[in-house]
């Protein structure tokens, strides 16, 4: 049996390649995918060729293990159904709508402890969201949101999306987002008014007036946000987040740069804030909850969040997977055009 597998084969070329499937172990099960998500951010690192050579693609993923080299099968968001299964696997499994951090190909087989049974009321493509989900869950645990803080998001890509939503549940004094895309700005869970071109030349004072607006000119004390997410893949909006972030607040940095380089001012006023730099990344959960928490528990938080939120909103476009050239084209050259791009599988 042959499938189909999406690789990355040099900067700003993919190839969809027809390849033998491995044969189905007696502990195996055979996936064949529905659909699967585009991540803007890594795989478009992945896609220019902006990421580094001697870094694990994923240390907690099994099937993303090895480097980041040309060809590299990557994606880490399936959605599938159950068609065969080995000689010692339960025969429930067939059938059944599942899960998997699988790179973008036709057909797969896996362990079954890989898979995760997607609930009965959600769509095959709000499943894919699950990954970036559990991102944003991950940077809400890690940043702790205090009763009544200001709060600012950096980028309104699906992950800040996410992350906006979920603190929108928050009782919060105040939430601003800021994303260069109007289109994004547009899609965000905040008020119109609350939602900034960060490249605009007036960014630093709107967002300050904004937060003004909202505050109690009798108990306010601080100028600036208490917690600020960077989430738009731009290392240079860290400079933004320095100078908006009060005194003793935190910066939570969940994007990932790859080989992006911008020069951060650390010279001035950070020296005095006592602000916190945190770095947030999925993979790991922060030792200080650990004791308490451990995947499955945030992977059910993740599947509980999507059915509130319903993320298939933000799906902007739906590719065959026979075209992915001229879907990573249009993130490449029209992101301003997307936000979420799926792939189907005819």
């Amino acid at each position: 049996m042959k499938r189909k597998t999406l690789y990355f084969t040099a900067p700003r070329q993919v190839e969809l390649l027809q390849e033998p499937l491995p044969d189905l172990g007696a502990d195996d099960v055979l996936v064949e995918t529905t659909c699967s998500a585009i991540s803007a951010g890594t795989e478009m690192l992945v896609y220019q060729g902006r990421f580094p050579r001697d870094l694990e693609t994923d240390s907690v993923i099994s099937g993303l293990r090895g480097g980041f080299k040309y060809p590299l099968a990557y994606g880490y968001a399936c959605v599938g159904v159950v068609k065969d299964t080995g000689t010692q696997v339960n025969k429930s499994w067939r059938d059944k709508l599942v899960f998997a951090f699988q790179p973008h190909t036709s057909h797969f087989i896996s362990k079954p402890k890989a898979l995760f049974s997607v609930p009965s009321s959600l769509s095959p493509e709000t499943a894919c969201f699950l990954p970036n989900m559990e991102t944003a869950i991950n940077l809400v645990q890690d940043a702790a949101p205090v009763f009544g803080e200001r709060v600012l998001v950096f980028g309104q890509g699906v992950v800040g999306l996410l992350t906006a939503s979920l603190l929108r549940e928050f009782p919060l004094e105040s939430l601003v987002t800021a994303d260069c895309y109007e289109r994004r700005r547009n899609s965000s869970p905040v008020p119109l008014h609350s939602s900034f071109d960060p490249n605009s030349p007036d960014f630093r004072e709107r967002a300050t007036l904004r937060l003004q607006s909202s505050a109690d000119p009798q108990t306010s004390t601080q100028r600036g946000f208490d917690l600020t997410f960077e989430l738009s893949g731009n290392p240079s909006a860290l400079n933004d987040a320095l100078l908006l972030t009060c005194f003793s607040g935190r910066i939570v940095i969940g994007s990932w740069y790859g080989e992006k380089r911008a020069e951060i001012d650390l010279g001035g006023m950070f020296h005095r804030s006592r602000i916190k730099l945190i770095s947030s990344q999925v993979s790991t959960i922060a030792p200080e909850l650990s004791g308490r928490w451990d995947k499955a528990r945030r992977f059910h938080v993740a599947w509980k969040a999507l059915e509130r939120i319903q993320p298939e909103k933000w799906i902007t476009h739906r590719f065959s997977i026979d075209n992915s050239e001229e879907a990573y084209k249009l993130l490449d050259e029209k992101p301003q055009e997307t936000i979420q791009i799926l792939f189907t599988y005819p």
